[in-house]
C-alpha cells in the first residue's frame, strides 16, 4: 500500500499571485502579491526559500517570522497567517506596497503632499518609540526597504530581520551581511574601540534621518550626503539635524521627537495628522468631541488623499453612524467621500446606510438626505426607490415643519425619473395636490406648482391630460403672487402637451383673467403666454397639416426628455395627487354621464370627506385631479419656459403673505366650481351626501313622508265643515247602516273614515284620532333624531334624498 505526503504549500489558504514579484527588503525575502483562498481578498506574502549552507541567513529568516507574529501594533507590519517547512517559509501580511515603489508611482501621479509625509513619517517614528520605549527592542533596519504602504496609504514598519533586545538577551546585533544595509548604520559603529557614549536609540534615530532624506531627495547616494537637507522642508530640518548629528547621546528618543515636530509650527502639527490621532482614538472619544470632529471634517475633506478617505476615513464613519450617535453630521463627510467610490463601492458600502438613514425618525437627518439627495441619487436603483425610500419621504409631506415639507418638495424632482407607475402618477399627485390647495405656507404651494411643472414629461398621458390643467388653473387662483405665476408658467413648460381644443377653450380663458391681476408680474407672464398659445393657434389655422405635428406630445407616453421646457429640467419629477382630489374622483371622464343639473354642495370643515365609489367601467385611479373649471391649463414659449428657472423657489426665511382666506378645495366644494356631477345611478344611496347635513340637507333616504304637524287648538278640521252638499236628512246615505252600526259599540280605528257624513265626525272620534297621530308624530320625531344623533357620532355618508327635519 502507498501512502502520499500531503504537500503543505498546497494546502496552505493563500495563495501566490502570477504577477510577478514585487521584490522586497534587501535579503533573501521575496514579496509576492497573493490571495486568500476562500475570499479571494488580497494579501501580500513574503517568501523564503531555504538554501543549503545557508544556516545563518535561514535563522535570521526564522527570528523575523517569529518576531513578526509576536508583535502587535498599528504601525507594525500586521501579521495574518504563515507557513515553515524545511524548504520555505511564507509570512502572509495586510496586502502592502513598498515604500520605494509606492513614492516612484505617486511621484508619476504628480508626486505625495507634505500632509502625506508628515503622517507616514509620524507612523514610522511612532512604530520606534514603541520597539524602543515599551519593548526594549531595537529595529536596527531603520530604511526605504523596511517600510510599506497599504492600500489607506498608512505607512507600515517592516524589515525585522536584524531586531535584537536592547536589555542585553540573546546576544548583539546579528550580522547583515548586506552591503546595501550597511550604509545606514551611524557612524559611531564604524569605531571599533566601543568607547562612543549612546543612548538605545542612537542607532535607529539616525537610520530614521536617513530615511527622511531618502523620502524627500530619492535614494542616499552616500553618508555625507546627509550634510545637506536638499528638499526637506524647513519646518522639518532643525529636528532632521538633531538625528544625523555625530554625537549620539545627543540624538531625540523618538517620543520626544515626535513632540518637536508636533510643537506649534512643526512639520507634524496639521490638520491630517490631527484627523488621523482622532480616528485612532475615536471609541474612546466623547460624542459632543465626535459631532465637533464630523462636523468640521467635511471642510478637510478636499485636502486630503483620496485613498486615506476611502480606506479610513469611510469606515469610521461608517462604524459611527452604525454603531455611534453621530447621527445627521457623518450625512457630509460620508457623501463627499463617496465621490471618490466606483459604482459597485458605492452601492455596497454607501446605499445600504442611506437607505437605513431614510427610516429615522430623527428630523436633522431626514432634512440633510433631502438636501443631499442629488449626491447618491445616481446610484439609487428603481426598486430601492420604490420599496425602500419613497415609502419614508413621503411623510415628509404630512410634517408639521415647513422646511421638511419643502425639501420633500424639491426632492421629488430626483425622484421623480426612478418612480414606478403607482408611486409617481397616484401616490406623489395625491400629496401634491394637497399641498397646492391646503399646505399654510405660500412658498411650500408655489414650490409644489414649479415642480409639477418641471416633472410633466415623466407623468402618464391620462395623468398629465387630468392633472396638468387642473393643478395650474389652481395655482392661478392662489392669494400668493409667486404661486400665481408658477401657474402661467406651469403652463409655458408644458404647453406641448396640450391639444389645440385645451388651448382653445380651458388654458386661454384661464390666461385672459389674470391679464387684470394685481401684480405686475403675474400679467406680464399672463400676455406672454397668451401671444405664446394664440401663435401656436393660429400657425394651426392657417395649415392644419400641423396639427398632427404639434399634438404629437399630447398622448405620447411619459418620457423624459419630452417636451420644450421640461426638456430643460433634467432629473426633476414629480407626482401625487391630494388625499381630498383624489376621493372626489369616481372614474375616468369619458365614464362619466352628462348630468349637469344636479347641484353640488361644498363638504363644510371638519366633516368627513365622501369616499370613492368605483366605476365597474373605467376603474378610477386614486390619484385623479377634478377639473376645477372650463379653461385651466396654460403653456408658454421658450422664452417663458427660459423664465422658469429663474423663478425663486419661495424660501420659507423670506417674508410671505399667509393664505387670508384658503379657497374651499373639498371634493364637493371642486365638483361644485367645476359644475360637475357624480354618476347617481353608479353611485350607492349613502355614497356622497352627508356633507349636505350642515346645510339643512335631508336626513334619511327614500322613505315615507312624516305625518302632517296636528292643527293648532281651536282649529277646525275639513271635513267639520258644510261644502254646500245636500244635507243628511235630505238624502238616503247608503252607508248609514254601516255608521250606525259603528256608533253602537264598535271602537274606532285610528285610520277609518268614520261615519258616511262627510259634514263632520263625532267629536270623541276626532278628540281619539288627533292623540293617536300626535303620539305617532311624537314617537317618529324621535326616531329621527336618535338617527341623526348616531350618524353625526359616526361622521359617517347620509343617504341620498333626505330633508333636515330641525
Amino acid at each position: 500500500m502507498w501512502f502520499f505526503a500531503r504537500d503543505p504549500v498546497r494546502d496552505f489558504p493563500f495563495e501566490l499571485s502570477p504577477d510577478p514579484p514585487e521584490g522586497g527588503p534587501p535579503g533573501p525575502w521575496v514579496l509576492h502579491r497573493g490571495r486568500k483562498k476562500a475570499t479571494g481578498s488580497p494579501v501580500s506574502i513574503f517568501v523564503y526559500d531555504v538554501k543549503p549552507g545557508a544556516d545563518e541567513q535561514t535563522q535570521v529568516a526564522k527570528a523575523a517570522f517569529k518576531r513578526l507574529k509576536t508583535l502587535r501594533h498599528p504601525n507594525i507590519l500586521a501579521y495574518i497567517d504563515g507557513l515553515e517547512t524545511d524548504k520555505c517559509l511564507h509570512v502572509v501580511t495586510e496586502a502592502v506596497t513598498p515604500l520605494k515603489m509606492y513614492l516612484k508611482e505617486r511621484a508619476e501621479a504628480g508626486g505625495l503632499k507634505e500632509l502625506e509625509l508628515s503622517w507616514g513619517l509620524h507612523q514610522i517614528v511612532k512604530a520606534l518609540s514603541f520597539l524602543v520605549n515599551d519593548c526594549s527592542l531595537i529595529h536596527n533596519n531603520v530604511c526605504m526597504a523596511a517600510v510599506f504602504v497599504d492600500r489607506a496609504g498608512e505607512w507600515k514598519l517592516g524589515g525585522l530581520d536584524y531586531m535584537y533586545s536592547s536589555q542585553g538577551n540573546g546576544g548583539g546585533p546579528p550580522r547583515k551581511g548586506v552591503p546595501e544595509l550597511e550604509q545606514y548604520d551611524p557612524p559611531e559603529l564604524a569605531d571599533g574601540s566601543g568607547r562612543a557614549v549612546r543612548e538605545k536609540w542612537s542607532a535607529d534615530m539616525w537610520r530614521l534621518g536617513c530615511l527622511i532624506w531618502e523620502v524627500f531627495n530619492g535614494p542616499l547616494p552616500r553618508a555625507a550626503a546627509l550634510r545637506n537637507p536638499g528638499k526637506i522642508p524647513k519646518s522639518l530640518v532643525p529636528h532632521y539635524c538633531e538625528l544625523v548629528g555625530a554625537n549620539p547621546k545627543v540624538r531625540p528618543n523618538p517620543a520626544r521627537f515626535l513632540q518637536n515636530c508636533r510643537a506649534p509650527g512643526g512639520f507634524m502639527n496639521n490638520r491630517f495628522v490631527e484627523t488621523n490621532l482622532f480616528l485612532e482614538e475615536i471609541q474612546i472619544k466623547e460624542p459632543a468631541e465626535k459631532q465637533k470632529f464630523f462636523q468640521e471634517l467635511s471642510k478637510s475633506l478636499d485636502s486630503f488623499p483620496e485613498d486615506f478617505c476611502r480606506h479610513k476615513v469611510l469606515p469610521q464613519l461608517l462604524t459611527a453612524f452604525e454603531f455611534g450617535s453621530a447621527g445627521a453630521v457623518v450625512l457630509t463627510p460620508l457623501f463627499k467621500v463617496g465621490k471618490f467610490l466606483n459604482a459597485e463601492e458605492y452601492q455596497q458600502k454607501i446605499i445600504p446606510v442611506v437607505v437605513k438613514m431614510f427610516s429615522s425618525t430623527d428630523r436633522a437627518m431626514r432634512i440633510r438626505l433631502l438636501q443631499q439627495m442629488e449626491q447618491f441619487i445616481q446610484y439609487l436603483d428603481e426598486p430601492t426607490v420604490n420599496t425602500q425610500i419613497f415609502p419614508h419621504v413621503v411623510h415628509g409631506f404630512l410634517d408639521t415643519n415647513p422646511a421638511i415639507r419643502e425639501q420633500t418638495v424639491k426632492s421629488m424632482l430626483l425622484l421623480a425619473p426612478k418612480l414606478n407607475e403607482a408611486n409617481l402618477n397616484v401616490e406623489l399627485m395625491k400629496h401634491f395636490a394637497r399641498l397646492q390647495a391646503k399646505d399654510e405656507q405660500g412658498p411650500i404651494r408655489c414650490n409644489t406648482t414649479v415642480c409639477l411643472g418641471k416633472i410633466g414629461s415623466y407623468l402618464s398621458a391620462s395623468t398629465r391630460h387630468r392633472v396638468l390643467t387642473s393643478a395650474f388653473s389652481r395655482a392661478t387662483k392662489d392669494p400668493f403672487a409667486p404661486s400665481r405665476v408658477a401657474g402661467v408658467l406651469g403652463f409655458a413648460a408644458t404647453h406641448n402637451l396640450y391639444s389645440m381644443n385645451d388651448c382653445a377653450h380651458k388654458i386661454l380663458p384661464v390666461l385672459c383673467g389674470l391679464t387684470v391681476d394685481p401684480e405686475k408680474s403675474v400679467r406680464d407672464q399672463a400676455f406672454k403666454a397668451i401671444r405664446s398659445f394664440l401663435s401656436k393657434l393660429e400657425s394651426v389655422s392657417e395649415d392644419p397639416t400641423q396639427l398632427a405635428e404639434v399634438e404629437k406630445d399630447v398622448h405620447a407616453a411619459s418620457s423624459p426628455g419630452m417636451g420644450g421646457g421640461a426638456a430643460s429640467w433634467a432629473g426633476w419629477a414629480v407626482t401625487g395627487v391630494s388625499s381630498l382630489t383624489s376621493k372626489l374622483i369616481r372614474a375616468h371622464p369619458a365614464a362619466a354621464p352628462a348630468e349637469t343639473n344636479v347641484p353640488q354642495r361644498p363638504t363644510p370643515e371638519g366633516l368627513p370627506a365622501p369616499a370613492p365609489t368605483p366605476v365597474p367601467a373605467t376603474p378610477a385611479s386614486p390619484g385623479h385631479w377634478e377639473t376645477q373649471e372650463e379653461g385651466t391649463d396654460t403653456a408658454e414659449d421658450s422664452s417663458a419656459a427660459d423664465r422658469w428657472d429663474d423663478e425663486d423657489w419661495g424660501s420659507l426665511e423670506e417674508a410671505e403673505s399667509v393664505l387670508a382666506q384658503q379657497e374651499d378645495w373639498s371634493p364637493g366644494g371642486q365638483a361644485s366650481r367645476a359644475g360637475q356631477t357624480s354618476n347617481l345611478a353608479a353611485k350607492s344611496p349613502e355614497s356622497d351626501w352627508s356633507s349636505w347635513e350642515a346645510e339643512g340637507s335631508w336626513e334619511q333616504g327614500w322613505q315615507e313622508p312624516s305625518p302632517p304637524e296636528p292643527p293648532p287648538e281651536g282649529t277646525r278640521l275639513a271635513s267639520e265643515y258644510n261644502w254646500g252638499g245636500p244635507e243628511p236628512g235630505d238624502k238616503g246615505d247608503p252607508f248609514a247602516a254601516l255608521s250606525a252600526r259603528r256608533e253602537a259599540g264598535a271602537q274606532l280605528r285610528p285610520d277609518s273614515w268614520g261615519d258616511d257624513n262627510w259634514e263632520g265626525l263625532e267629536t270623541e272620534s276626532r278628540q281619539g284620532k288627533a292623540e293617536l297621530a300626535r303620539k305617532k308624530r311624537e314617537e317618529r320625531r324621535r326616531e329621527m333624531e336618535a338617527k341623526r344623533a348616531e350618524k353625526k357620532a359616526a361622521k359617517g355618508p347620509m343617504k341620498l334624498g333626505t330633508r333636515k327635519l330641525d
